[in-house]
């Protein structure tokens, strides 16, 4: 049975988000391990997924940043699907991933501004994903009883005083 608490809404919305971005992140995957010609990217200064994509930022500890996005999205799926929202130890797991997933889509933006000087396309469509799913994450544990962030409004047999 589904976790009925988590609006129905936020369930589908997060697995949605989950696999477009594991669907992105596959694309950037592939590129970064072959050709180095992102598909409707343009190079102009500012616009410049190449230039991103093989930049000294395009590795962190010595791994590709694509792979970082692969596994997080595929974490994230994992996470949303129906089977998962059943066990409601995996809320709090869900909403950390997704903390982890916007601290880093910060360091990106930051290296892409003002590190690399240009942005990609394909990243800032993985990167407003990551974030899109922390708000609807967010905003559903905000919603749900017993998130520890809600309080249930008061009901006749609590607020009367004896």
């Amino acid at each position: 049975m589904a976790d009925r608490s988590t609006p129905a809404w936020a369930r589908t919305a997060t697995l949605a988000l989950s696999v477009a971005g594991l669907a992105v992140s596959v694309y950037l995957t592939v590129d970064h391990f072959t050709t180095r010609s992102v598909l409707a990217c343009p190079a102009t200064a500012s616009v410049n997924c190449a230039k991103v994509t093989t930049s000294a930022y395009a590795s962190v500890l010595g791994i590709p940043v694509a792979l970082y996005g692969l596994a997080f999205f595929v974490a994230m799926v994992a996470l949303t699907l129906p089977y998962a929202w059943r066990d409601p130890r995996l809320r709090t797991v869900r909403l950390g991933a997704a903390v982890v997933g916007v601290a880093f889509v910060v360091y990106l933006v930051g290296a892409e501004l003002f590190g690399v000087g240009a942005i990609c396309l394909w990243c800032t469509a993985v990167h407003v994903i990551t974030v899109a799913i922390f708000a609807v994450l967010a905003f559903a544990t905000a919603l749900t009883p017993g998130s520890g962030t809600a309080t249930p409004p008061p009901t006749a047999r609590n607020s009367r005083r004896s």
